[in-house]
């Protein structure tokens, strides 16, 4: 059940970013998603500050561009909810040139479509930016030092472990599944698309037990060896 240990974010390399204490990059993350959420969405160039600061660190840690802007696409339900904000929301409208079209959209749903996606991009591009820079047991590292309880980090690092082994699960049922004519994107096939993601759920769950009684078997008593404080 041992596999890679999901190191796709982590890009890398030895610059001063990637060696600096990982519970110090985790605090500074903090703050600045902090600092970012409470900005007043009306401040326009404090945000071209931030996102400076952001590419700042960035070529710091001579991580490309090309390698996060395309995994940021984790952020795209949100910028699709951002967009539908001003047609759905009330209040004063406002004509906006679309295609050479005016659309009649609201002025607050506007403004909070703008905070909500400037503020979810910096957020994620941050976080991008301390994944890419740190590795993963660092930062479980880092967690230990900043004092969280030590179940949730236990937890954090056992879904590092093991999430590769269930997406290889998930990626052989599909080639199965493909093998039997099904195809998983087709709606027509989505029942047995949801009995396979069933199936997965249930044996993910079965390991865990297995896996949980074989710690209990090896004298586990909710601290792993080397966890040091």
């Amino acid at each position: 059940m041992g596999a890679g240990h999901g190191h796709r974010l982590h890009f890398h390399g030895h610059s001063v970013v990637h060696r600096a204490p990982a519970h110090l990059k985790i605090l500074l993350l903090l703050g600045f998603v902090l600092t970012v959420v409470a900005t007043p969405r009306e401040w326009y160039p404090v945000f071209g500050g931030y996102l400076a600061l952001l590419l700042g660190v960035v070529l710091l840690a001579r991580v490309p561009l090309t390698y996060l802007l395309p995994r940021m696409v984790v952020e795209v339900p949100f910028l699709l909810f951002a967009a539908l904000m001003p047609f759905v929301a009330e209040g004063p409208r406002v004509a906006l040139p679309l295609g050479g079209w005016e659309v009649s959209v609201s002025e607050s749903g506007l403004m909070a479509a703008w905070g909500l996606a400037v503020k979810g991009t910096l957020g994620v591009l941050a976080s991008l930016t301390l994944a890419a820079t740190t590795e993963p047991t660092d930062v479980l590292r880092g967690l230990q030092r900043l004092r969280l309880p030590d179940l949730l980090v236990q937890i954090m690092g056992f879904m590092i472990r093991y999430l590769d082994v269930v997406t290889s699960d998930l990626g052989r049922m599909l080639t199965a599944m493909r093998s039997r004519g099904v195809d998983p994107r087709s709606p027509r096939h989505w029942p047995a698309l949801a009995r396979t993601l069933g199936a997965l759920f249930v044996r993910s769950y079965e390991r865990g037990e297995r896996v949980h009684l074989a710690m209990l078997s090896r004298g586990y008593d909710g601290r792993l060896p080397g966890d040091a404080r």
